[in-house]
């Protein structure tokens, strides 16, 4: 096998970044800023500044894989923005419904996988930027409350298995939470 067929996870990795950086800039033309690109195939979530990586954490994305459409249980795809910070003072493990904390902690000792998917510890609302791709009806990220969060499914993270969401570990989602700004630009592909 020719190194000409197969691209290298570094070689991907550039290859994203320059696609997400080049999405950032058709709609800015100047920024050179904070932003996050989620790398679907390789389950990684990565912080940069313009084109230099400053940290990297495995999530779990969508088990249906990219899909903008309501209702499909994928991960929409394209630019998005962050909308919202929710949770900043909030304990780790946190549940969260509607949004709002519940004043009930999730068990990381206790077999509570069976719970459903919680909403814990942080959120970052997203907000598609791509008319008819990630934004308008039927395909509108925020109306379809996609966000980055913490996840009772933390053995999965790493593997593509949420309903649409991108999940994290309570732990790598508060580090995050900490280094990002409403606004900031979010791609995923």
């Amino acid at each position: 096998m020719s190194p000409s067929h197969k691209n290298s996870p570094d070689e991907n990795l550039v290859r994203l970044i320059a696609q997400g950086r080049d999405m950032i800039l058709a709609r800015q033309p100047d920024f050179t800023g904070r932003w996050l690109l989620v790398d679907v195939f390789a389950q990684r979530l990565n912080l940069l500044q313009d084109t230099e990586l400053t940290a990297s954490w495995p999530v779990s994305t969508a088990s249906a894989g990219l899909d903008n459409r309501q209702d499909s249980g994928g991960t929409p795809c394209g630019l998005h923005r962050i909308h919202g910070k929710i949770g900043e003072r909030a304990e780790p493990g946190m549940i969260f419904e509607s949004r709002q904390p519940t004043g009930i902690l999730w068990n990381h000792s206790a077999d509570q996988t069976q719970e459903g998917d919680l909403i814990l510890t942080r959120i970052l609302t997203l907000d598609g930027l791509e008319d008819g791709i990630n934004r308008g009806p039927g395909i509108d990220s925020l109306a379809r409350y996609i966000y980055i969060h913490g996840t009772n499914h933390e053995g999965a993270v790493g593997s593509p298995e949420s309903g649409g969401c991108v999940r994290m570990t309570s732990i790598d989602v508060i580090e995050l939470f900490d280094q990002v700004h409403k606004e900031d630009p979010v791609v995923i592909l």
